[in-house]
């Protein structure tokens, strides 16, 4: 295990390196997640001139909070897999002592700890604009916050690395990974909350994974959750985890025997 952790830190460290490199780059990766805060004005414009179950203010605070949730579980796993995959980097990582998923894993981590002062800045920004929308989460609810965060990261990093296998059999599964990211924002909370959907409806996307990416993250740093409804995301989110890593180990090892069948 000591060595294995030895292993992770230093893939850690050399990601961390490679990410600080390119500050500006990480801006503008901070920066395009936006799209919340334009959707924030079409919202707020709504809910102020038509009843809706938010009122504006909390229109706001959501959107504040699935850009917070954005920069901290955003995945891109896939393309970097794809590239290795389709321009033969993949065969000498096979060759190194450890899983290839860890140096994505640490790449992600790496990205994320690296963009965290400008995403704070673009908050504290955010504030200082909207000085109205101000709040601060109790100690526990940002701890029930980082913990969902944290879930939302691994079930989000699970699926897109489980359509990246697809490489094996497709130069593009970016391709389909284009199609579930429709879903993503759509059902995630993205672009609506879900709160302004049909009550039925709502009821079925709940037990699927795409509301516990963005939308319910963002309830729970609102402070806006029942005890209940933390224990009911708990177990799905966890089913969904389960389901999605066995599917992405099966389709490891037949793809690992396609890619050696290959002559890699």
């Amino acid at each position: 295990m000591s060595l294995f952790l030895l292993r992770v830190r230093g893939l850690f460290r050399s990601n961390y390196a490679f990410m600080t490199e390119y500050r500006a780059e990480l801006i503008l990766w901070a920066l395009s997640n936006s799209l919340s805060f334009i959707l924030m004005g079409v919202w707020f414009q709504a809910t102020e001139r038509a009843s809706f179950a938010l009122t504006s203010i909390e229109v706001v605070r959501y959107f504040l909070a699935v850009f917070v949730v954005r920069q901290l579980t955003i995945v891109y796993v896939i393309w970097a897999f794809e590239e290795q995959v389709v321009q033969g980097k993949l065969a000498p990582i096979l060759l190194q002592p450890i899983d290839p998923v860890w140096r994505h894993v640490m790449s992600h981590i790496a990205e994320r700890i690296a963009r965290l002062p400008f995403s704070i800045f673009l908050v504290a920004l955010f504030f200082a604009i909207y000085p109205a929308a101000w709040f601060v989460p109790a100690p526990s609810t940002l701890a029930w916050f980082f913990f969902f965060g944290g879930a939302a990261f691994c079930l989000r990093f699970a699926i897109q690395y489980t359509i990246a296998m697809g490489c094996f059999w497709t130069e593009r599964a970016s391709s389909i990974e284009m199609v579930t990211f429709l879903a993503y924002l759509f059902f995630g909370g993205a672009i609506a909350p879900l709160d302004f959907f049909p009550p039925q409806f709502r009821e079925i996307i709940l037990y699927s994974p795409f509301p516990y990416l963005i939308w319910f993250p963002a309830k729970v740093l609102m402070g806006t959750v029942s005890t209940a409804e933390l224990a009911q995301a708990a177990a799905i989110m966890s089913g969904w985890f389960v389901a999605v890593v066995v599917a992405n180990r099966l389709l490891w090892r037949a793809g690992l025997r396609r890619f050696s069948a290959m002559g890699a």
